[in-house]
């Protein structure tokens, strides 16, 4: 997604776009690059007439560090033309912070074309990657869902939630993975997870799950990080859980890295006969903006924050297994998903 919006910024600046370097997670033991992830002349040829892009700049460049611009609270076409243009003309080479919340609508149309350009055409996995991913989507059992579950030590301690019930072992991952990001307490964390920003433990998905009428007995893909903790929350319900990890047990998997597995749970979760996300990360914008672009409009969002406020109202049982249902109802029989306008990219000959 932020790449994306970079494409869309490089036009709106008539600037030549740069193959970018991914962040190093070393959490998720990541040390992947673009063209690990996708095919890089591809997309380079997809995007003539929109942006110039380039694998690498040239030494007399490259030599120099670039100009970093913050933008972090650009929302559209003027915050850039006005503040970020500047910089470009002066320095000639920068390096953005990708904003957190872009307001594409304020994009001009042009713009919006190269992003969505790079977005729904440009960006192919590699061969080797997709040949992976397209015999990872044959192992699966079909029909099935796929669940995007996010639970992971670091998204935990990211949002600054406390849970009560979790084993020692996910409370020391926890802990190990918050550094200064300290908790909430008191009435701030009540607050705060009534916003709906805390992730939903599998537990809670599966409570979910089953109040929409989802059979126990569902084949159901785990589009998840390694480190996904307190899984038995959910398998202990749903019983046909199946995980890349326990299908692709190669060492060709085993050397995987986080963005090229994550790759494998985009390919599946777009080709997957629906879909359902505990969180609205990038990866779950672009799965279900992609799936609405292909025409599977089997896509949910599960409603954090309306499983806290029923929680926190002290709903429980059969009263609350309703409660979830009736908020869940109208995109579920829809089978779109509130949050997919939000994805849309319009397209006009």
């Amino acid at each position: 997604m932020q790449f994306c919006d970079g494409v869309g910024v490089a036009h709106l600046l008539n600037a030549t776009l740069v193959l970018p370097k991914f962040e190093v997670a070393a959490y998720w033991n990541e040390s992947s690059d673009f063209a690990d992830i996708f095919e890089a002349d591809y997309f380079i040829q997809h995007m003539d007439g929109f942006v110039k892009v380039v694998k690498e700049l040239p030494p007399e460049i490259s030599s120099k560090e670039p100009f970093h611009v913050d933008c972090s609270k650009r929302k559209g076409q003027f915050d850039y033309v006005e503040s970020v243009l500047p910089a470009l003309l002066e320095h000639k080479y920068i390096s953005l912070t990708p904003a957190m919340s872009q307001r594409r609508d304020r994009y001009p149309r042009f713009a919006k074309a190269a992003l969505c350009q790079a977005c729904y055409s440009a960006l192919r996995l590699t061969r080797s990657l997709q040949k992976k991913a397209a015999e990872l989507l044959e192992a699966i059992p079909k029909p099935f869902l796929s669940l995007h579950l996010r639970f992971e030590p670091d998204m935990v301690a990211y949002s600054q939630c406390e849970y009560q019930g979790l084993s020692p072992t996910s409370m020391q991952a926890i802990e190990a993975a918050r550094g200064d990001r300290k908790p909430w307490t008191g009435e701030v964390a009540h607050i705060w997870r009534r916003r709906g920003k805390c992730p939903l433990t599998p537990n809670e998905t599966a409570l979910i799950l089953q109040a929409l009428s989802i059979p126990t007995n569902t084949n159901i893909y785990l589009a998840a990080g390694d480190g996904l903790m307190e899984i038995e929350g959910l398998t202990s319900v749903y019983t046909n859980v199946v995980t890349k990890s326990a299908l692709r047990t190669g060492e060709d998997f085993t050397r995987m890295h986080g963005n090229t597995k994550a790759a494998l749970d985009y390919y599946v979760s777009i080709n997957s006969d629906s879909y359902m996300a505990t969180y609205f990360g990038n990866m779950d914008k672009m799965v279900a903006a992609m799936r609405a672009f292909k025409g599977l409009y089997k896509t949910l969002f599960l409603s954090r924050k309306a499983f806290a406020e029923f929680t926190y109202q002290g709903l429980e049982g059969k009263e609350l297994m309703q409660a979830l249902w009736k908020v869940h109802r109208d995109d579920f029989l829809m089978g779109r998903g509130s949050a997919l306008p939000d994805c849309f990219c319009e397209f006009e000959l």
